[in-house]
């Protein structure tokens, strides 16, 4: 049973799983053929070795530059900037934007220890010749604000247009179900129609 604890506890170190569903998931897998762990094993030792991040955008890919980087139709004067490479997937899901990204990995937080240096800022700056526009899509929180002042800060004196998206009351949701800083927020970010 030391192999099944093991798997147990592993399996529970993803997040949102607790000790309860990594039990399933280890019972799970040991009724199943021998090829189907030995696929999860493989495909898991794959993403460690085959993924890095884009030499341009910083995204997380198999080849670099990524795809996104390598699409003649994005626009290369539009560049949206987001704490996380997941971000770009809901971000381009809209079918909103066609520009190009670039992945800070993370946003600063002095409590944490994430600092400037350990988002890469630098190769942002490096990216802004040919840019008209860089888009701060970092989270609606305390970091992510702090994150979009600060590259704000850093890349106007640059001469570029720097923008921030708009955040407030969802679709959907009821003028009485909304918090108080999302109104604020929509209140704040008001435009004429």
């Amino acid at each position: 049973m030391d192999a099944l604890r093991r798997a147990v506890a592993q399996l529970a170190r993803f997040p949102g799983v607790g000790e309860k569903t990594a039990q399933r998931y280890a019972y799970w897998l040991l009724r199943q053929p021998p090829e189907v762990a030995d696929a999860l094993a493989d495909a898991i030792r794959d993403l460690r070795v085959g993924i890095r991040e884009c030499e341009l955008c910083c995204d997380l890919t198999d080849q670099s530059p990524c795809r996104r980087c390598g699409d003649g139709h994005r626009d290369p004067t539009m560049l949206c900037v987001v704490e996380r490479p997941q971000d770009i997937a809901v971000i381009d899901g809209s079918g909103e934007f066609r520009g190009r990204y670039h992945v800070l990995h993370g946003a600063l937080s002095p409590l944490d220890g994430v600092g400037p240096t350990q988002l890469r800022l630098r190769e942002l700056v490096g990216r802004l010749p040919g840019v008209s526009e860089v888009i701060l899509a970092t989270d609606p929180d305390v970091e992510g604000d702090t994150t979009a002042l600060y590259v704000a800060n850093l890349l106007k004196p640059l001469g570029v247009k720097v923008t921030r998206l708009a955040h407030g009351v969802s679709v959907g949701t009821a003028i009485e179900y909304a918090d108080r800083v999302s109104l604020a927020r929509a209140l704040e970010g008001r435009r004429e129609i």
